[in-house]
């Protein structure tokens, strides 16, 4: 079961040691690695979750895939939560790490949805544009591709969202026309 306050506070311990010890890019480094190994092996996150292999097989399974690949740091943490009985969470926890990295960094997400891929050229433009018209300086630019929404583009810049795509101007339309809007202004 997901729990992501345990997650939180168990990912702002690691960040502030790291910072305290100046190793904060060498730990997000690790970190990007541990997240890189959960999202890739669902056999490694159903052995951190099970309840039947014991804490000790589960230690040594993950030193054995981490040994000379990560700083004694986050090899320690991972220790910790080994022996606190919390390994299961370590996919929550490499995520809220690399979420509260960006937000101490002050790096800004900002997801581009296209019907099409786009040329690095106009990501670029993009990301400038963003730069020029709001505070954010950091700003590190995901794109996904959907052919669902026809044409134009989907941004989502923190909590705003602006959609520009075909398929939302043609919802538009269509209720426009459900609700005969333009019979009424007719008469």
């Amino acid at each position: 079961m997901p729990n992501p306050r345990l997650a939180a506070r168990y990912a702002k311990s690691l960040l502030d040691l790291s910072i305290e010890r100046n190793e904060l890019d060498n730990v997000y480094s690790d970190i990007l690695f541990l997240q890189s190994i959960c999202k890739s092996n669902k056999d490694f996150v159903a052995i951190l979750k099970s309840p039947v292999i014991s804490p000790d097989r589960k230690q040594k399974i993950l030193q054995a895939i981490t040994t000379g690949k990560i700083t004694t740091l986050t090899a320690s943490f991972n220790t910790l939560l080994v022996n606190k009985g919390r390994e299961a969470f370590l996919p929550e926890i490499v995520d809220a790490f690399v979420q509260q990295y960006k937000q101490y960094k002050g790096i800004h997400i900002v997801k581009l949805t296209t019907a099409t891929p786009i040329s690095d050229e106009l990501k670029n433009s993009i990301v400038d544009k963003i730069k020029s018209s709001t505070s954010m300086q950091k700003i590190e630019l995901n794109t996904e591709v959907k052919e669902d929404i026809l044409g134009g583009f989907i941004l989502e810049v923190g909590d705003q969202l602006v959609d520009a795509s075909v398929a939302f101007d043609l919802n538009n339309i269509k209720m426009q026309f459900r609700n005969n809007d333009f019979i009424y202004k007719i008469r």
